[in-house]
Parts: structure tokens; sequence; C-alpha cells
């Protein structure tokens, strides 16, 4: 964990230094969309991105932190548009893609922004259903869809990168997130195949606990054991989340389709994540 507990991850600074396993200039005369972009492992996905030579379109629903990031990754050499925007908006979605599909046009999508709350599935409002399965699952089929109309209209091909989550064993107390992640795997699984003819990848990639600015919805109880929910006994960071999308964005993932990249330290097999809190009746499981 970060020493400093309102700064998780590491700083930009250190994305922008960190060791890159890639050939320089992999994605230059690229195009790339990252959403949720501003912070956290958008900010990375978008750094890496950066630094292998891509122009970048990011967006986000905080105007400052798009700012933020968009003159950071500026001052790394890329050139950035920046569009403050929710995915939950499909009129908005159409123009945030129309703005990176005009020019040289988009080649990469990655859909990074989403968000969830912990909280004991019996105390979700239908409100904060709503809203975490409209963002999680609904908006990302609305860039999914849109920028693969676009590419078809084109002729050319795309590939897209969805950010989901480590369900394998279910996510209690984040139950509507788990029901939106896995919507969204299946969901790339099936278009993977409908839109393999127009040369259209799409894949996922699985996060367990990694360390970054998404703690922050989580009580420092609960955050505290996230290191202890997969045999290695720490978590990842988003530096690890942004080489697996890269992988599979570039020349290395080129025969991969309707694939899921977990990159959680083995916590699919092993750990407990509790994001609310542990609760006493499982406490009490592991008393010796």
């Amino acid at each position: 964990m970060a020493d400093n507990p309102s700064s998780f991850g590491p700083a930009p600074e250190e994305l922008a230094s960190l060791p890159i396993a890639f050939a320089p200039e992999l994605f230059k005369g690229k195009v790339a969309l990252v959403s949720g972009a501003g912070s956290g492992i958008g900010l990375a996905i978008a750094t890496l991105f950066a630094r292998l030579g891509a122009s970048l379109v990011i967006c986000g629903r905080d105007p400052a932190k798009l700012t933020n990031a968009s003159d950071f990754l500026t001052g790394l050499g890329a050139d950035v548009t920046a569009v403050p925007m929710s995915i939950r908006d499909p009129e908005a979605v159409d123009r945030l893609i129309d703005t990176a599909s005009g020019g040289q046009g988009l080649d990469i999508l990655v859909n990074n922004a989403g968000g969830q709350f912990p909280q004991d599935a019996l105390n979700i409002s239908k409100k904060g259903w709503n809203a975490v399965v409209d963002t999680n699952l609904n908006g990302t089929w609305y860039m999914m869809q849109s920028a693969a109309q676009r590419w078809v209209a084109q002729g050319r091909p795309g590939t897209i990168v969805n950010i989901v989550a480590d369900i394998w064993r279910g996510m209690p107390q984040v139950a509507h997130t788990c029901a939106a992640r896995a919507g969204v795997i299946y969901l790339s699984k099936s278009v993977a195949v409908e839109w393999s003819p127009h040369g259209i990848r799409v894949n996922c990639v699985a996060p367990g606990m990694i360390e970054s600015t998404g703690f922050r919805v989580y009580p420092p109880e609960a955050s505290a054991r996230f290191a202890a929910s997969n045999p290695m006994l720490r978590c990842g960071s988003p530096w690890d989340i942004a080489g697996a999308v890269a992988y599979l964005a570039g020349p290395t993932g080129a025969f991969l389709n309707g694939e899921v990249i977990t990159v959680d330290g083995g916590q699919q097999m092993w750990g407990d994540v509790w994001p609310a809190g542990e609760p006493e009746y499982f406490k009490k499981a592991r008393v010796v």
C-alpha cells in the first residue's frame, strides 16, 4: 500500500519512468481512446500508450482531473485530445467517437471508465444498482457499438480492450458491479465473433486488487486486507494492467479475440476480498 493514504498507487511522475517491456514507438501512428483516463488505471494505460508513441483521446467525468492528465500526457510528447463527458450518455458517446474517428481515424478503444461502491447486496438501492450497471455495462456497450459502427462504415479494422474485474469467484459486497462486469465479458465474447469479419478484435483485462485511486471508495479496514486477497500477498500496480492492455492492443495480441486476461496475483484461486469489511460470520470461520 502507498504510504500516503490520499494517493494510492504510483504518482504520474513515476508512471513516466517505469520500465517498459515493449518496443519503442510500438503505437506510433495509432490513435488510442482511453476512457476514465483522469487518474488510476486509466491514466496508467494512457501513459503507456503515450510513451509508446500513440496519439490519445481521453475522456472522463471530472474536467479538472482530465485537464491535469492531458497536461501530463502532453508533457510526455503525446498528441492529446481531452473530452469531459459521461459514458452513460449515448449521444455524448457518439460525439466522442466522432471526435476520435476524425483526422487519421481511431485504432484502439480502451473501455476503462466505470465505478462501484461497497455495500451488502440486501441494502443496494434500485438507484444505486442502476447507476453502477448503467455505467459499467451500458456505458461500455455504447462505446463499443459506436466505435464498431464507425470502423465498419470506414472499412477499417479496430481493436477494443475492456477493463472488467476478477469476477470468477463472485464479488460479495459489490454484486452490482459483478453483474455488470460479467455482462461485459460475455458481451465481448459475443461481438468478438460477430465483428471478426470486419477486422475488429474485442478482448478484456480483469484486474484483481490493484492499488490505485479507486481504493478511496473502500473503508480503510477493508482496503488494509486487500493485499492478503491473493497468494502473492500484495496488491498489483496500474502499470500491470497497462502492460496487459498494450499486449492485447499490439501485434502481440493479433491472434487473441474474445479472450480475458486476468491480472490478479492468483486471487481467483485463493483469496477473499470483502470490500465493505469482512462479516463476523466469516471471521469466526477463520478462527482455529
